[in-house]
């Protein structure tokens, strides 16, 4: 990923620029909608684990969910067919463990499922630039 300007943010193969300084007023549609996953490898539940003071045996009976041979973020239900993230804190809408978030959140919007879908992603995210 490249910055342009300081704020905006490209990566080759996407037809797309992002402007982050969006986040602060999107309320977190990133982390909320539809129920999916939020998958997390083992060095990032390490790194979140620690960042919660928590033993990876804890953060995993807390906050975790097995899907075959990965794991994945729980949810908690905040409407009808809305889910948020449970690390999605809903009074300040943004991230509680922002530093330590797994690749799958650091890499949105740039997703191969939005690569030859710009109106999907600018859907997703009002941060999204032509």
């Amino acid at each position: 990923m490249t910055f342009d300007n300081n704020i905006l943010i490209t990566k080759d193969g996407y037809e797309y620029k992002f402007n982050p300084l969006a986040c602060a007023s999107c309320g977190g549609a990133c982390c909320t909608g539809e129920s999916g996953y939020i998958w997390a490898k083992y060095h990032e539940i390490e790194k979140m684990a620690q960042f919660l003071e928590l033993t990876i045996e804890e953060f995993a009976t807390m906050y975790l969910r097995k899907v075959k041979h990965r794991y994945s973020i729980i949810e908690r239900k905040i409407d009808t067919d809305n889910y948020a993230c449970i690390f999605f804190d809903n009074d300040k809408k943004q991230c509680s463990i922002y530093p330590v978030r797994p690749t799958q959140c650091r890499s949105f919007p740039f997703w191969e499922i939005f690569k030859s879908d710009i109106e999907e992603v600018k859907k997703e995210c009002p941060g999204i630039l032509e």
